[in-house]
């Protein structure tokens, strides 16, 4: 129960995950890794989070929305693990962003992510990563992010 400790001290509540809106789940484990299926920044209101970096959501908002969605794969691995220490490594991170054309920071948006990742899980939360701007996300939410980890058993 380490790490959820840590984010005991770190002041974080786990948010509860999402149900699918689609013909999926959210994590499906295979031998020794966990697939997480895209996540998005869900509001306390229910709602996600919504629009384009470049077009009326600053880099600062896009990367706190970032964040947010972290803690919402974070729960998925609790939900789907029990034990948040189960977490071996966390392996890959795609993050896609919902931008303009123009729009170059894609980084410094899913960073958000990729810092509470670290912050929780300390040297096993550093991933490989690709961040990808997209023309559109589903409902116009402005990140989804997906992740592989590994895991004990």
């Amino acid at each position: 129960m380490l790490i959820e400790k840590r984010l005991e001290d770190l002041g974080i509540t786990l948010p509860k995950v999402p149900t699918p809106v689609g013909t999926y789940i959210p994590a499906v484990q295979m031998g020794g890794l966990l697939f997480l299926g895209g996540q998005g920044p869900l509001l306390p209101t229910g709602e996600n989070a919504l629009g384009k970096l470049g077009d009326g959501v600053s880099v600062a908002e896009g990367y706190d929305r970032a964040r947010l969605t972290g803690l919402y794969l974070i729960a998925v691995m609790k939900e789907t693990l029990g034990d948040l220490d189960r977490v071996k490594r966390i392996g890959k991170v795609l993050g896609m962003v919902n931008c303009v054309p123009e729009f170059g920071d894609t980084p410094g948006v899913i960073n958000g992510c990729s810092d509470l990742f670290l912050q929780v899980f300390g040297e096993k939360g550093r991933h490989a990563r690709s961040s990808v701007g997209m023309s559109t996300l589903p409902g116009n939410m402005t990140v989804e992010i997906e992740c592989v980890i590994e895991i004990e058993p």
